[in-house]
């Protein structure tokens, strides 16, 4: 996992409009999700600079989930592999099937001996359901 900091609307922006070959969604803190704005699906993210600012946004690439939140007057991008995550399917607005990572690590666990147990350390983004043909 790998975390960039951001200190302004516009490097955020920026950053989101470099990301290649990855999909995903923005939401803006000052209105509702557009989907014809700011849901990406098979194409590359492009975002304006609006009047409001980007609260969260969350990005894949079938290997890497990008998590971006809004945090006081800052901004926290964080990447996660999630090539060997547990993959769920959930139905999220206009019934758009959005796929979520279950990244789970193995930990000694004081209540189990010490013995080795796998802990669910985070959920993230993980692209959109590919509807069968």
């Amino acid at each position: 996992m790998s975390i960039t900091n951001f200190s302004t609307k516009e490097e955020v922006v920026d950053y989101i409009n470099t990301l290649q070959d990855y999909e995903g969604y923005v939401q803006f803190s000052h209105r509702k999700i557009d989907l014809n704005k700011d849901v990406f699906i098979n194409k590359n993210p492009k975002v304006e600079n609006e009047d409001g600012f980007i609260y969260e946004a969350h990005f894949c690439n079938g290997s890497d989930s990008i998590s971006i939140k809004q945090l006081n007057n800052s901004w926290i991008a964080s990447k996660t592999n999630i090539e060997n995550a547990e993959i769920n399917t959930f139905i999220a607005i206009d019934k758009l099937k959005v796929n979520m990572a279950q990244v789970w690590e193995k930990e000694q666990d004081e209540l189990c001996e010490n013995m080795e147990v796998l802990k669910l350390k985070k959920v993230v983004f993980a692209g959109f359901k590919k509807e069968s043909k």
